[in-house]
């Protein structure tokens, strides 16, 4: 919302665990643990100019994570678990400390 894009309630929020998500950048699937009902809208989020749509939720195409292309910082619409498990998609946390530094 901060970047213009609008959000809507979904229909069907993601709830609970087992939510398989690809990362587009990697073309990895990673299984993911969510618990919201709203969404980023996804063709403004590709039309815009300065946001890259980097995770889709495989169930229902929607958009799980953005980043900023003219500043250091990005999203997931979804819990990146630390621990116990599973670890699908700690590469987050590495990425966060990277952009810090």
């Amino acid at each position: 919302m901060a970047n213009g894009v609008s959000t809507y309630k979904m229909h069907n929020g993601h709830r609970g665990i087992n939510h398989p998500v690809k990362n587009l950048v990697t073309g990895k699937g990673e299984i993911t643990s969510q618990n919201h009902g709203f969404a980023v809208n996804r063709e403004e989020a590709e039309a815009h100019k300065d946001l890259e749509v980097t995770h889709l939720h495989l169930n229902d195409d929607t958009v799980a994570g953005i980043a900023m292309k003219s500043k250091n910082c990005f999203s997931v619409q979804y819990h990146p678990e630390a621990s116990p498990g599973p670890h699908d998609s700690s590469y987050l946390f590495d990425q966060f400390i990277q952009n810090l530094k």
